[in-house]
């Protein structure tokens, strides 16, 4: 039976990034601007590697070409191959990020790209005054989009929250949307790299240059249609599970326990990842090894798991695909 796995994080320095995710992940390290953690990837050149236990060392894809649908799931296998589909991040935001959209599969293969990406944000401790941007709040043209972009009224169009700890927004593919300063959130997508940037504030580096803009390839990826309110709801659940987002690329809930609880996946057909958020647990598996999880760790139990005993008071994200 292949063990639950942890992977040393990759941690992105980014020139927007802030000083929240080290403390939260209990790194003994000095490192400025982290702005991303990538908790879980198998995306090429950044796949990240198990830290402890028997397979410590092992790139993430190649456990799933080794393990195959024992480690992700049969139907995961078919569908994917040897590439995990899944990644997870945390984020620090001290300054904006970029207006962005993701095409999706369709259209990114349309566009030469091997799939799009659909993601999903679960806001964690984040600055009081911290918003946020997704979709569009009143109907635009594609044409209309461009001249925006091209005459700095773009935001206009885009539907702006305030954020706090809980709120959970599902971001399919072809929703513009933003992560704004103050923001610290969880992020789980599909194994993608296909970003277009719609917008970046007219910021400059330090050699003086603004960054790319993709407004061609955006005005295709961008679905114009216009919805009321593009937040997530759900009633928060106290012992219990809380579904947030079920979709064709990823399910995932949140867990907020005082008590011992059991989790039961002998019926399912996929990997498992817990993301912990805040407090701290032992796992307990149906071969009686223990594991810890606390805020800041992330953990993957194979599609072998069949059973995971949690004690302790922790409230964890739960994905699967």
């Amino acid at each position: 039976m292949l063990s639950p796995l942890k992977f040393k994080a990759l941690l992105k320095p980014t020139i927007w990034g802030g000083d929240k995710i080290i403390p939260f992940k209990h790194l003994d390290c000095k490192l400025d601007n982290v702005g991303e953690s990538w908790e879980i990837s198998g995306v090429r050149d950044n796949e990240t590697v198990v830290c402890e236990g028997e397979y410590a060392g092992r790139t993430l894809n190649s456990l799933v070409e080794e393990f195959k649908g024992v480690f992700v799931g049969e139907n995961n296998y078919q569908r994917f191959g040897n590439e995990f589909p899944l990644l997870i991040k945390f984020i620090d935001a001290r300054q904006p990020l970029s207006i962005q959209v993701h095409p999706t599969d369709e259209i990114a293969r349309r566009q030469g790209k091997s799939r799009g990406k659909t993601e999903m944000w679960y806001i964690m401790n984040s600055d009081p005054d911290a918003s946020l941007r997704s979709g569009l709040s009143k109907a635009i043209t594609p044409e209309q989009y461009k001249q925006m972009v091209a005459d700095d009224t773009i935001t206009d169009a885009i539907a702006e929250y305030k954020v706090k700890e809980g709120d959970c927004f599902f971001l399919p593919a072809g929703r513009i949307h933003s992560i704004g300063a103050g923001c610290f959130l969880a992020e789980i997508q599909q194994t993608s790299d296909v970003t277009y940037r719609i917008y970046d504030f007219n910021r400059r580096d330090k050699d003086g240059n603004t960054r790319e803009l993709h407004t061609e390839a955006a005005a295709e990826s961008i679905n114009y249609s216009v919805e009321a309110d593009y937040r997530t709801k759900y009633d928060p659940v106290v012992n219990g599970c809380a579904q947030l987002v079920s979709c064709d690329y990823f399910t995932t809930s949140v867990y907020d326990l005082t008590e011992p609880m059991q989790l039961d996946y002998s019926d399912l057909d996929s990997f498992v990842i817990l993301i912990g958020l805040k407090g701290s647990a032992v796992l307990v598996t149906e071969d009686k090894k223990e594991y810890t999880l606390r805020e800041g760790e992330t953990i993957l139990l194979p599609a072998c798991t069949q059973t995971v005993r949690v004690t302790g008071t922790i409230k964890f994200l739960e994905t699967f695909v």
